[in-house]
Order: structure tokens, then C-alpha cells, then sequence
């Protein structure tokens, strides 16, 4: 499977017919849910299926490429000799990673000293399941953008972006995370984003939310109005030293089952502390 090839809808239309595919709910779950592996399997090895929905195993190589790829970009502050993502070494064959407009696949994940790259194009396939500390510290990174995250099966964003002191821009409006459990200190360290959308996050999973906006001192407001916290245990220094933040919507927060709270909003404006208050009775501030 040739990973750095692109594939639009109409294309893949075209060459599969999937307007005349009766099944074509098979396939969104199959792929939809790929975090177990076996339904990829289901039409993988399956040639009674394959027939049934006229897709062959060639056909698949191609169709799960489109279905599962996250593609990323990011824009450069510096070209010094740095790291800017960090890849499991076991995960290395999953991630492919291009400079600037080059069609040449590039087998590392830092830059070499004095080299001259603006724009970092990734593509992750479908078998990375966490991208915990994925971008963890690496400060050369000015702007992040989303551009495709057709998958549900990541489960662990903690760290995520934990340290990227240099990060200006985080476009996360294709972002999806269904099956997140853990977002603790997701965005901790990230000093210089002066502001975030985070209301089409479905946090329904989600358990530890602990650190996540720690230290975000120039975010001057957060809608989190749609977060569903009825399963989440650690809140713990979850605003802390976000010193700017001058509206935060945390209105709809359950915090019934959360025991941990410890400094929650500690290093925050008595103004912010005043409108939670007054926002959410129910929310004890330490």
C-alpha cells in the first residue's frame, strides 16, 4: 500500500461504486470501528463479504487507506535541530511524514541542523491507537492543523500537546475524539494559544481531564458548555495558571463522581473564580 497517494471521495466513488453498494453500513462500521482489529479482518479475509458489497482485497488496501488516514500539518517558528513529533519507535511504519511539498517520504521525525523546511505534512494510518505525548515539547512548532482525522480508535490524547511553548495556532475542527478516555494535561504549557475550540470535543469516555489547560496563560476564554463530565474522576489543577482566562463555560459540568479537584482553578483571576461560582453551584473551589 502506497500510504503517500491521495485520495478524494469522488475518486474513490468512481472506482469502487459505492453509490450502488446496499451495504455500505457494513463498511462504515467496519472502518468506523477499527480500533478492534477484527472487523478490519471481517472484510480483509472474508471473500463471501467481498463479494457481497463488490469490494476486493486489493480494492481495501486502498479503501482503508482513505478511511483511516489522519492527516496533519504543521508550520515551523524555526529550522534548528530538533524533534517535531514523537513516534513510538514500534509505530514508526505507521507514521509518514513529508517536508514541505515533497512527494519523498522522510524516515525521521527531527530536523537536521541548518535545514530549511516551512511546512511538515503527517499521515497516521489506522493501527495508532494513542497519541500520547505526539507532539509533547516540541517547541519549533508555530502552528498545528488537522486536516483529516477520519477514525475513532484513539483512546489516549494525554500530553498530547503538553509543552509546545511555541504554538500560535491549533486548528482541531476535524478533530474527533468518540473513544478518548484520558486528556490529562493535553494542552498544559501551551503559553502562547491565545485561543482554542474545544465544543465539538464528545468527551463521554473520558475519565482524567487532570492538567489539561495548565498553564494556557494567554487564553482569554474556553466554551466547554458541550463537555459531558459524568465519567470523569480528576479535575486536579485542570485550569491552573491559566492567568488571562476571562470567560470559562463549564456550566453543564457534572462533578458527582469526580474525587480528585485539588487546586483546580489555582493561579486564576478572582473575577474567573467569581463567574464559576455564580455559573455552577455545584463546583467546590480549593
Amino acid at each position: 500500500m502506497n500510504s503517500g497517494n491521495a485520495f478524494n471521495k469522488e475518486k474513490i466513488k468512481a472506482k469502487f461504486g459505492l453509490e450502488k453498494i446496499k451495504n455500505n453500513f457494513i463498511l462504515k462500521k467496519i472502518f468506523g470501528y477499527a480500533k478492534n482489529f477484527k472487523y478490519m479482518d471481517i472484510i480483509k479475509y472474508n471473500k463471501k463479504l467481498q463479494k457481497r458489497i463488490n469490494l476486493s482485497f486489493e480494492d481495501y488496501q486502498e479503501y482503508s487507506q482513505f478511511y483511516s488516514l489522519i492527516n496533519v500539518e504543521l508550520k515551523l517558528v524555526d529550522n534548528k535541530y530538533k524533534r517535531f513529533i514523537n513516534i513510538p519507535y514500534t509505530q514508526k511504519e505507521y507514521y509518514h511524514i513529508y517536508f514541505d511539498n515533497s512527494k519523498e517520504e522522510i524516515k525521521r521525525n527531527y530536523l537536521n541542523e541548518n535545514e530549511k523546511v516551512n511546512i511538515i505534512k503527517i499521515i497516521i494510518e489506522h493501527e495508532v491507537t494513542s497519541f500520547q505525548k505526539l507532539f509533547s515539547y516540541c517547541d519549533i512548532i508555530n502552528s498545528i492543523i488537522f486536516k483529516k482525522f477520519n477514525r475513532i480508535n484513539i483512546t489516549d490524547m494525554s500530553y498530547m500537546f503538553s509543552g509546545c511553548s511555541s504554538l500560535k495556532e491549533l486548528n482541531l475542527s476535524n478533530f474527533n475524539t468518540n473513544n478518548v478516555t484520558n486528556m490529562s494535561c493535553m494542552f498544559s504549557g501551551c503559553s502562547l494559544l491565545t485561543e482554542l475550540n474545544v465544543s465539538k470535543f464528545n468527551t463521554n469516555n473520558v475519565t482524567d481531564m487532570s492538567h489539561m489547560f495548565s498553564g494556557c496563560s494567554s487564553l482569554k476564554e474556553l466554551n466547554m458548555s458541550n463537555f459531558n463530565t459524568n465519567n470523569v474522576i480528576n479535575m486536579s489543577y485542570m485550569f491552573s495558571y491559566c492567568s488571562s482566562l476571562k470567560e470559562l463555560n463549564i456550566s453543564n459540568f457534572n462533578m458527582n463522581d469526580v474525587n480528585h479537584i485539588f487546586f483546580m482553578f489555582d493561579g486564576c483571576s478572582d473575577e474567573l473564580i467569581g463567574k464559576i461560582k455564580e455559573q455552577n453551584k455545584n463546583i467546590k473551589i480549593e
